[in-house]
């Protein structure tokens, strides 16, 4: 009885809050620095150091994105196809080691961070990615049961013709889609199969993510960056 009183105040009392509530929050944030540190991954310049030595910059050449879409048009379709590869096992490890280091919410939480370390790394003047394969990483790991249908939302956008942007299309209406369904299966507790148990975690986390991305979408409106989807005049 008395270690049942003992544990009941170190919860109660404000020191037993702090106590309890402090190495939570200090995992939490090591674990958005961990994923945030694991987004940051320079995959183009590595890609460009391999196949060209350098010598293309992908952050000024091309569409002026170092993500795998600009890889593929200007360093060949083996760098494309890695830059890719990498960008979403940046997502994918990211989320695996905000489980393993605070479980369940740890996992979205490093999602979430990886996704922003891609799109304003500090290493690179915060001149990052699109985000959308990291986050497909993300969701990969996060969210299994849907991912095979974001991955055919965003390519049947991407086929639609007539469309002025139809990279920023696809991205649009497929993070909308995600946050839908991130919220069907968190209120309806569908299965997930490998991945966390669907809580609240999952639509805020991909409302996070998806914020992100959308502050990069306005990044690239604002240069004037065109649409890796659209063939140069």
């Amino acid at each position: 009885m008395y270690s049942n009183v003992t544990s009941l105040a170190q919860v109660t009392t404000p020191a037993g809050y702090v106590a309890n509530v402090m190495p939570n929050a200090i995992r939490l944030l090591f674990t958005a620095a961990t994923g945030y540190v694991l987004g940051t991954l320079p995959s183009s310049d590595i890609a460009s150091r391999v196949v060209s030595g350098g010598s293309v910059d992908l952050r000024s050449a091309g569409s002026g994105n170092p993500g795998g879409m600009n890889a593929l048009c200007l360093l060949g379709r083996r760098a494309g196809i890695a830059v890719t590869a990498t960008d979403i096992g940046k997502g994918v490890v990211a989320c695996a080691a905000g489980r393993r280091l605070a479980g369940d919410v740890g996992s979205h939480v490093a999602g979430v961070a990886a996704v922003a370390g891609h799109c304003y790394p500090v290493w690179s003047r915060f001149r990052g990615g699109k985000g959308v394969a990291t986050s497909f990483g993300q969701c990969l790991y996060t969210f299994p049961a849907y991912a095979p249908i974001d991955m055919a939302v965003a390519t049947t956008v991407a086929r639609v013709p007539g469309l002025r942007r139809p990279a920023l299309a696809s991205v649009a209406t497929a993070s909308i889609a995600w946050l839908i369904a991130c919220v069907l299966w968190w209120k309806r507790g569908l299965p997930n199969l490998w991945g966390p148990r669907p809580t609240v975690a999952l639509p805020l986390a991909a409302a996070a993510t998806v914020l992100v991305i959308a502050s990069r979408g306005v990044v690239e409106l604002l240069r004037g960056e065109p649409d890796e989807l659209v063939p140069p005049r």
